[in-house]
């Protein structure tokens, strides 16, 4: 029998905190910088960006994300054997504890769930993801 690993489900979550271009471009105006939503739009692909409030931790947006998954999964925290947390902003400089542990806590992912995370900026996702599928492939984990 072979092993596979599949996206049962997806989740994400964005701040309510919202900038817009024309947010962006009003902003530099006053800083005597002149730009535009249409050179910045055409230049980076970014109409508006999401900035997390002074309260909320990289833990907090990640534990938000991953309830919407587990729910377009069907399946509950419980169920998780393992979580592989990509990020470049930890909730802790010097990654103790990691992210990935805070997010297992908030989760209440305590049976039988390893966490750790993956720092490797934008090359992360996809590192935790070919990771992600080599545990599954080897049978460590589900």
């Amino acid at each position: 029998m072979s092993i596979f690993a599949r996206v049962a489900g997806t989740g994400s979550y964005l701040p309510e905190q919202r900038l817009t271009n024309q947010d962006l471009v009003e902003r530099l105006a006053k800083s005597g910088l002149e730009t535009s939503d249409e050179w910045i739009t055409t230049r980076s692909g970014i109409s508006a960006r999401h900035f997390a409030a002074e309260h909320e931790l990289t833990s907090d947006l990640a534990v938000k994300a991953a309830q919407a998954a587990l729910t377009s999964a069907g399946i509950t925290s419980e169920d998780l054997d393992l979580i592989i947390l990509s990020t470049s902003t930890p909730d802790h400089l010097g990654g103790f504890p990691s992210t990935a542990c805070v997010v297992q806590d908030k989760l209440g992912a305590h049976t039988a769930c390893a966490a750790f995370d993956v720092q490797a900026v934008c090359a992360g996702f996809t590192y935790a993801l070919a990771t992600a599928d080599a545990f599954i492939r080897c049978g460590s984990y589900k």
